[in-house]
């Protein structure tokens, strides 16, 4: 039995599935926002009401002692704050969202791969079975919206490095919650961290100064939205799920998000929905089941 008692593992995978349900909507705020801000501000600001809303419910100070432990902090802030949405952020200006969609999608498998050489954490080979599915519906769901994957070599490698700085912030992030902190403090110093990290970006970034955008109805919406929701809440949320169930299988949660944006799509946009979803929807649930060994021979 694992170290999470039976209700708390559920606990943590519900955790899990609400992060994927929520980073799979935020793309309707984030496509609102890049007409008012550049995506280097949506970074910047979006974290920042994060920080300021985990300080307002735990106003208290985190306590980390021994220099091994501030880098480690360190470390989760610049690869799961500045790094992966940067890296994201800019592979989509060299190459088409179809193919960041499915690149990053491989997060999972750099997790367990740094799970096994990191902390020594057991594979089995229905997760990369599943694997195989999961990417294989993902696949379907890219192509059902007419895109067309094609190879660019920058934008692609740019992708790629987004999904293997968000498998070491799964990585750390896990170290840090076998350490026994709060995870809302954990995750407010791993903001600070992100922040603290992304500044030197933000002169080179296309900042502007006109602090009246955030008075719109619009901005301020999606910003609450993104910094309350998308980071603050699911941000604890997600390391609350790593420290329970451990990197390799809350990663695989991240299959469900192109799902969730197919169902996002087909409420709020009255998309269709063709048989290409609905194969690649089937086959991203079967990777996860597999993954998870619910599938038996």
């Amino acid at each position: 039995m694992n170290s999470a008692s039976f209700p708390s593992r559920w606990v943590a995978h519900g955790a899990a599935l609400c992060c994927a349900v929520v980073w799979g909507v935020t793309f309707v705020s984030t496509k609102v926002l890049l007409d008012i801000f550049a995506p280097a501000e949506i970074l910047f600001l979006r974290f920042l009401l994060g920080m300021i809303a985990l300080w307002c419910v735990r106003p208290q100070r985190l306590h980390v002692e021994g220099a091994r432990r501030h880098l480690l902090f360190a470390g989760a802030g610049l690869c799961g704050v500045t790094l992966y949405f940067l890296l994201e952020n800019m592979a989509l200006q060299y190459t088409l969202a179809s193919n960041v969609g499915v690149l990053v999608a491989i997060s999972p498998l750099f997790t367990a791969l740094l799970a096994r050489l990191l902390l020594g954490e057991r594979l089995r080979l229905g997760f990369f079975i599943g694997f195989v599915f999961a990417l294989a519906g993902i696949v379907c769901i890219n192509v059902n919206s007419g895109a067309v994957l094609r190879l660019n070599p920058l934008g692609d490698l740019l992708a790629v490095l987004a999904a293997l700085t968000w498998a070491f912030y799964s990585i750390l992030t896990r170290r840090i919650g076998q350490m026994g902190y709060d995870t809302t403090l954990a995750t407010r110093r791993i903001f600070g961290w992100g922040l603290l990290l992304m500044l030197p970006v933000l002169p080179f970034a296309g900042v502007d100064t006109d602090a009246t955008r955030l008075l719109l109805p619009t901005a301020a919406g999606n910003l609450i939205f993104l910094g309350l929701g998308a980071s603050a809440l699911c941000f604890v949320l997600w390391n609350f799920a790593l420290s329970r169930l451990g990197p390799v299988t809350v990663s695989q949660y991240i299959y469900l998000i192109p799902l969730v944006t197919v169902g996002a799509s087909l409420a709020v946009l009255g998309e269709p929905v063709t048989l290409l979803a609905v194969v690649g929807m089937a086959l991203i649930l079967a990777g996860l089941l597999i993954s998870e060994g619910r599938f038996r021979r």
